[in-house]
């Protein structure tokens, strides 16, 4: 893992303001979603991309029924009607 040398505080909502470096690095826009992780005490930031129910690829989801197929897995889940 690379450190930043960036330090934030909490404030008294429990926010924290990524900084703009950091957001365009990472494109990160705003109403983007961000996945939340822990490991040990760690708490880790991931870029929310959904991704496929089936096969984990998130390259061209879309939602069907309120879940989230790759265009590989419909054609293959189509295949089998």
């Amino acid at each position: 893992m690379k450190s930043t040398g960036i330090v934030r505080k909490v404030d008294e909502l429990g926010r924290i303001v990524l900084p703009i470096e950091l957001r365009r690095t990472l494109d990160i826009n705003e109403k983007d979603s961000l996945e939340i992780f822990v490991d040990g005490s760690q708490i880790i930031l991931k870029k929310y991309e959904p991704a496929c129910i089936f096969c984990d690829n998130a390259k061209d989801v879309i939602t069907f029924k309120g879940r989230n197929v790759c265009p590989d897995c419909l054609r293959t889940l189509s295949n089998l009607l």
